[in-house]
């Protein structure tokens, strides 16, 4: 039997299972933390069952002789010390972080017809973009405006300033270097942006031109090397905030966010890599020539050559990959070729509840 010793009287109450305490149809709480008495104290335990006949042990609480009863399963997995508390999925201790030869034998894919009729095959899909960071959606139909129509199997498109979806084509008067046959090395997109789009779709509608390579590096990956490798230059870009702006005719966008999130406990949880969008940092001169050494430390880092995974993008392609952890780039291409893809955002909080549910019905592993 779980010892309820350690357990602190406010949280335990605070989990109380019975309909008084949450509605039975939601499980959402029906009191406030201030109702509970001031001086709650766990009266007297005895050992019983659940509904369903589980062991448990009901708490009876002075002063107000409120009746709990916790299974002993939930106890074992929720008393303090019991077992490591699960992250929310976004830091780096939930992922598979990798070098380009993780995938010497093929990157995470599937094909469009089983990932639309086969709940495995789909929840295995997002399951690689959760852990993975993308996948890769094979011979999803090449038309107009598909990729919506991919980002609504799994959540709901983010509209921007650039709208439902955006054209990643060569444009007479470009707003953004994506929109030109520039070579685009590694960034995550919207920096400047608060929340940033966490993940981001590219539909490959045509890629006849010499060149346009894409390529991804784990961003995670390369801001733990720069811990192990230079502690001080990592400390500086998870201190130091930037300024990150974009601005056009109809828009003007800032958001002053450190090139690497950390949570609470100090792990990696969002890297924030662009160069087109860094505004001009205003600090005294000594931390600005710390964050420079550091800034460049880390951006030599994410060019090494073992961490790029280099591929290309054919018509009826989808990419599909978390903005918050990868950082994305492509070669040059002559703006005499055609290439054309089509992108749009989401949210990867979407994903991991599409992939929650289809664990939940038992429709996926």
């Amino acid at each position: 039997m779980a010892s309820l010793a350690a357990a602190p009287p406010l949280w335990l109450r605070d989990n109380c299972p019975c309909t008084a305490c949450r509605d039975p149809r939601n499980g959402q709480k029906l009191f406030q933390i201030t109702e509970l008495p001031a001086a709650l104290a766990v009266g007297t335990v005895h050992d019983t069952r659940t509904p369903d006949g589980a062991p448990a042990r009901e708490v009876v609480w002075a002063p107000d002789g409120h009746r709990s009863v916790y299974a002993e399963s939930w106890l074992g997995a929720h008393l303090p010390g019991a077992a490591a508390a699960p992250g929310d999925g976004r830091t780096e201790d939930d992922k598979e972080l990798w070098a380009a030869e993780r995938f010497a034998d093929g990157l995470p894919e599937a094909d469009w017809t089983a990932y639309t009729t086969d709940p495995t095959v789909r929840a295995d899909t997002l399951d690689a973009v959760l852990r993975l960071g993308f996948a890769v959606v094979r011979n999803v139909p090449v038309r107009d405006r598909q990729v919506l129509d991919v980002a609504r199997t799994f959540g709901y498109v983010r509209e921007t300033n650039y709208g439902e979806l955006f054209e990643v084509r060569v444009e007479a008067d470009p707003n953004n270097l994506a929109f030109t046959g520039a070579r685009i090395t590694p960034h995550t997109d919207n920096p400047y942006r608060d929340p940033v789009p966490t993940l981001q779709l590219l539909h490959c509608l045509t890629n006849a031109a010499q060149g346009g390579d894409s390529g991804l590096v784990d961003g995670f990956h390369a801001a733990s090397l720069l811990r192990a490798e230079d502690p001080e230059a990592y400390e500086i870009l998870t201190r130091v905030p930037v300024p990150f702006a974009f601005a056009d005719e109809r828009t003007e966008l800032r958001a002053h966010r450190p090139l690497i999130g950390t949570d609470p406990t100090g792990r990696i949880r969002e890297i924030r890599f662009n160069n087109r969008s860094i505004g001009t940092l205003r600090l005294p001169a000594d931390l600005l020539a710390d964050f420079y050494a550091a800034y460049r430390r880390f951006g030599e880092l994410l060019l090494r050559t073992e961490l790029q995974l280099d591929f290309r993008l054919t018509p009826g392609d989808c990419l599909i990959f978390d903005n918050t952890r990868l950082l994305h780039a492509r070669t040059a291409f002559a703006e005499s070729g055609d290439r054309h893809l089509q992108g749009a955002y989401a949210d990867i909080d979407g994903l991991a509840s599409t992939l929650a549910v289809l664990r939940r019905e038992g429709t996926a592993k």
